[in-house]
């Protein structure tokens, strides 16, 4: 499958050489796709990575990652609405923005949610929202010695959710939990600040959250 990601930093690239490794064709979308280290990506993934502006990735994917920084998202999804019209969009973003002492807060919360928003920016794409509560590195292939990591996915086309999910349990995830629609965007993007938090507490990067049942 060929598949766009709309962003270029850390999350877009191990996303990106994860699923390569699952076998697709990956082309990251950037507005300056010369960077040193996407040259050193495109290298990694060999003949399966591609590189191309935000609208190329987005016309390039059969699906469509969004992994974009929150301040840029609005303005990215204004740009790339046409070439996304009628793709399942994966929304692994969360609305984040940062205090003056650097402690991160949400942007939209309690009524509303960053799923939400890319949701109604894009309303012939069917959003679902997942992998934005766990490190990058740990999005393809998780193992954790003490637990079976949970990832958490919610959108309202439950046919693209069940495609999310095949290509979920492709990367390595075996506890994936269907919310329900967009709205339960609500309940996991401030698990992000959960997570940051525990983080900063342990000195730890490499968390992730587990549901034990008894």
């Amino acid at each position: 499958m060929k598949i766009g990601i709309i962003g270029s930093g850390d999350v877009a690239q191990s996303l990106g050489l994860g699923l390569i490794d699952c076998g697709h064709d990956v082309m990251i979308g950037s507005r300056d796709v010369k960077r040193k280290e996407l040259e050193a990506w495109k290298k990694k993934g060999k003949k399966q990575a591609n590189l191309g502006s935000t609208t190329q990735a987005a016309e390039f994917g059969e699906l469509a990652i969004l992994a974009t920084a929150w301040h840029a998202t609005e303005d990215v999804l204004a740009q790339v609405r046409p070439e996304l019209a009628g793709k399942i969009v994966i929304d692994v973003t969360n609305p984040l923005i940062f205090k003056d002492d650097d402690t991160p807060d949400l942007s939209v919360g309690h009524n509303m949610s960053g799923g939400e928003v890319v949701q109604q920016s894009l309303p012939d794409s069917h959003v679902v929202k997942t992998l934005n509560t766990i490190n990058h590195a740990h999005m393809y292939r998780p193992s954790y010695k003490n637990g079976n990591p949970v990832m958490f996915m919610c959108g309202n086309n439950q046919s693209a959710k069940k495609h999310i999910e095949e290509l979920l349990v492709d990367m390595g995830w075996s506890n994936i939990v269907d919310l329900g629609n967009i709205e339960k965007c609500r309940l996991t993007e401030p698990l992000c600040l959960l997570w940051v938090e525990y983080g900063v507490v342990k000195d730890t990067w490499d968390h992730a959250f587990s549901v034990i049942e008894k």
